[in-house]
């Protein structure tokens, strides 16, 4: 899939926002995207799996694991078309985990697919959980990596759109410096801490 189809998918959605969020990372950034509103059409999600799937078959996973909630579809999407089994991990007391009677294998090959990367953090803490349950993190796979390449995961690393977008630590926002509203869209709560 080409970069310009991506981020044609993003505007039709409405999916690409403009404004002063306040991402997962706890960074400050005048663009959110929003990648829910894309996957919620199953062609489109279809579409975009595969093009992942394609990027991470090299790996040769046995797993895919999408961090909750954003990794959820697309891991999904990517698990079907590399027909393997689909997994996830979520927080439980702030920790990322396999949970539901999710288990690996020893040495057990897997892939993390995620929807956005912005520093890796949520990426990273599923690595470890991942390598904790005996799992061997081969890949890591997103949408879109706002960082622009900038992540270094310590194992291949593809994204189907890759844009340094840039972002602020809140004492040194100029949105918030002006004033303008905060929007907090992500699904962690609050986040003190950034990686």
């Amino acid at each position: 899939m080409r970069e310009e189809a991506l981020l044609k998918a993003f505007q039709e959605t409405n999916a690409l926002r403009r404004g002063h969020f306040r991402l997962s990372s706890g960074l400050h950034s005048g663009v959110y995207f929003q990648s829910a509103l894309v996957l919620q059409h199953p062609d489109r999600a279809e579409v975009l799996g595969r093009a992942l799937a394609k990027a991470l078959a090299p790996a040769r996973p046995e797993a895919i694991v999408g961090p909750a909630l954003g990794g959820l579809i697309i891991g999904w999407e990517v698990a079907r078309e590399l027909d393997v089994r689909g997994l996830f991990t979520e927080r439980k007391d702030g920790v990322m985990e396999l949970r539901r009677g999710f288990v690996l294998s020893p040495g057990e090959r897997v892939a993390v697919v995620e929807d956005v990367v912005t520093t890796g953090k949520s990426t990273r803490e599923t690595m470890e959980a991942l390598r904790q349950a005996g799992g061997e993190v081969v890949a890591v796979g997103a949408i879109v990596d706002r960082s622009g390449g900038g992540v270094d995961f310590g194992v291949p690393f593809h994204s189907l759109l890759s844009l340094p977008v840039e972002t602020w630590d809140p004492e040194a926002c100029p949105e918030c410096q002006r004033g303008a509203p905060l929007e907090k869209p992500g699904s962690r709560p609050d986040v003190s801490t950034r990686a």
